[in-house]
Order: structure tokens, then C-alpha cells, then sequence
């Protein structure tokens, strides 16, 4: 049996399919998504213009993991300026 391996992932070749209308998928025709496969068409259907892909999957916003820095720590003399 024919395996593919996409993003860490081993498939049978014929199991490697598009999540939303389950076409075959092959290595120049997929896009990942949180371990989910699609095909390119429907990647860009669903995800690509809406923008966050975080919360659509239940995930906290990739954004709220930056870190901040804190400004408190920050002192600032306005009389020596």
C-alpha cells in the first residue's frame, strides 16, 4: 500500500482527503490546518477570508499567546527631557 506523509502525518494514499468534501489530495493540492487536511479550494472557502483560524476550532487567539510587554516597569522622567 502507496503511503504519503504530509505535515507529520502518515496517510494511506487513498485515505489522504480533503476534510470538507473528502477529494483525494496529493502532495501539491492540500493545505493543513490544526492536523485537518483540505483541499486548496475549500481551504480558501472556508478559512482564507474570514481570517481567524484560532477561534473557528475552539483555539485561544495564536495573538493572546504573545507576550506583552509591560510598560509598568518602564519609567519614564519627563524632567529630563
Amino acid at each position: 500500500m502507496e503511503k504519503i506523509t504530509a505535515d507529520k502525518y502518515i496517510f494511506h494514499k487513498n485515505c489522504f482527503c480533503c476534510k470538507h468534501c473528502k477529494k483525494k489530495l496529493s502532495m501539491h493540492n492540500y493545505a493543513p490546518l490544526h492536523g485537518e487536511f483540505y483541499c486548496i479550494f475549500h481551504y480558501q472557502q472556508l478559512f482564507r477570508r474570514k481570517g481567524n483560524y484560532d477561534e473557528g476550532f475552539g483555539h485561544a487567539q495564536h495573538k493572546n499567546q504573545w507576550l506583552l510587554r509591560n510598560t509598568a516597569d518602564v519609567v519614564h522622567d519627563e524632567s529630563e527631557a
